[in-house]
């Protein structure tokens, strides 16, 4: 489903991702674990093909994205959500068109339609009739629900989640990282989440990957990162 080959990427000199490789099957939801500043929203974003590595190749099914021109990678992205750490909602738009808006840009849905689909995921986030409120007047937990069913409405076959818990809470944070779970499960959607929120990381992954200084330090099932003898993985995971 995503496959990431050989990836390389620096600023300004700096070095991001240092020969980074995996793969994430069909329906998975595999957690990119690391310290600030490892490079895990660096690797999601290439993965969304947000960003072009220096060197190396991501393929999402048969197709290698990190060489399409910008009109080629819009087709592609109609398939995927991305959850923003802020949430990266309108602020002059309330709910409704905050979460229609995508269905607005990129299908020909009548206006009832549109209606039926923004309820159906408002409920599916736990937020029914909620539609004529803004932003500004939602908790943080509320605004990521919002941000999340946004990212979703489109039937995205791939959603990119990053740091979804930043800026929360614990009990918001484990609501949250649930929330991810059960929709990645209802939707049948690959999920890539990236955290350093390591209770709710491993509560949720089928599997993860561990970043140190953009080499991958670990890769597995949460029972193989936790039962590793690598001084650096035992730290981290404790």
């Amino acid at each position: 489903m995503i496959k990431v080959v050989h990836l390389f990427k620096a600023f300004n000199g700096q070095r991001v991702l240092d020969d980074v490789s995996l793969e994430i099957s069909k329906g998975e939801i595999f957690v990119v674990l690391g310290e600030s500043g490892t490079g895990k929203s660096v690797l999601l974003k290439h993965m969304a093909g947000l960003l072009k590595p220096d060197r190396g190749n991501v393929w999402i099914d048969s197709t290698e994205i990190s060489r399409l021109r910008e009109r080629e990678l819009l087709k592609i992205r109609k398939g995927m959500g991305y959850l923003f750490q802020e949430g990266a909602l309108y602020d002059f738009m309330n709910v409704f068109e905050n979460i229609a808006f995508p269905l607005r840009e990129h299908t020909a849905f009548d206006g009832e339609t549109i209606r039926r689909k923004v309820s159906h995921i408002l409920k599916l986030v736990g937020l029914e009739g909620i539609e004529k409120r803004y932003p500004p007047e939602l908790s943080g937990g509320m605004r990521k629900r919002v941000a999340l069913a946004r990212a979703v409405i489109l039937d995205s076959k791939i959603l990119f989640c990053d740091e979804p818990t930043s800026g929360l809470d614990p009990i918001r944070s484990r609501d949250i990282s649930d929330l991810i779970r059960d929709l990645s499960r209802k939707l049948r959607c690959t999920t890539v989440v990236t955290s350093h929120d390591i209770p709710n990381a491993f509560g949720i992954a089928d599997r993860l990957a561990l970043l140190k200084n953009g080499k991958i330090a670990a890769l597995g099932t949460p029972a193989e990162l936790k039962g590793s003898a690598d001084i650096f993985v035992k730290e981290f995971v404790r």
